[in-house]
């Protein structure tokens, strides 16, 4: 039996760890429809799995979804760094904030200590 939407999600949580990281929701066809980032990949992903409370958008995204993909990273800045690279390459049609080119990440880079920072 092929999962998808609630069903497929759930199925996911079980496996995922709770570094951060980014994650793909893929249609049918294997293409993404979203992509997102997470401090937790296994809190981020548990919030689709609830079947109440979500926007009609992100209910139907739910409902498309037939596989995921994830990759873990070892800071969430990494994460805000690679979702943002993945949704420019992608165009992902769920994600609509940073699809365009116009927007870039609001990133302070710091020389106040021994070592540079990066500072969302």
């Amino acid at each position: 039996m092929a999962y998808t939407g609630y069903a497929l999600i759930q199925k996911y949580i079980k496996s995922l760890e709770t570094s951060p990281g980014v994650y793909r929701m893929l249609d049918d066809q294997s293409r993404v429809l979203y992509v997102g980032k997470a401090r937790n990949l296994r809190a981020r992903v548990s919030s689709y799995a609830r079947p109440t409370g979500h926007s009609a958008r992100i209910t139907r995204m739910i409902f498309e979804t037939t596989q995921m993909m994830f990759l873990t990273t070892q800071t969430e800045t990494e994460a805000l760094l690679l979702e943002q690279n993945l949704i420019k390459q992608l165009k992902p049609r769920y994600n609509v904030l940073l699809r365009d080119d116009k927007s870039f990440p609001n990133i302070l880079v710091t020389t106040e200590h021994d070592f540079p920072q990066i500072k969302k």
